[in-house]
């Protein structure tokens, strides 16, 4: 993370956007997780089934069936900022039962960061 006073502000911003996306795991709310992501966004990663390469909009989707996830540990691990640019690793556990880890892209969009790709990898079970 960086660590520059300059920085400060811009960490808690992009701290409150992926806050969006957790509070959306937890919720089991699609919308409440879209605030956070810009509409053209994508999503890839590997799941039970494979590579997964969808448009956001699937992720809002298979969100709103799964259903709110309460029990959801959720941890900012790493925020790197260069200037309009910034990438956030982001560890779930036990997100319906299963662990992930997320990586996003985020741009500063007229002011407002904007998550605008997601990488994810989900663990096998232990």
């Amino acid at each position: 993370m960086n660590t520059r006073s300059d920085d400060v502000a811009e960490f808690d911003a992009i701290t409150a956007t992926v806050q969006h996306y957790i509070d959306g795991a937890r919720e089991g709310s699609g919308a409440t997780m879209k605030v956070a992501f810009h509409d053209n966004a994508q999503i890839f990663g590997y799941g039970q089934g494979g590579l997964f390469a969808a448009l956001i909009q699937e992720l809002f989707d298979r969100v709103d069936v799964t259903g709110p996830a309460p029990e959801t540990q959720a941890r900012i691990v790493s925020i790197e900022i260069s200037k309009t640019v910034a990438t956030v690793r982001l560890e779930l556990d036990q997100w319906a039962g299963r662990r992930f880890t997320d990586f996003f892209t985020l741009l500063k969009i007229d002011g407002t960061w904007t998550i605008m790709n997601k990488a994810f990898h989900l663990h096998s079970p232990i």
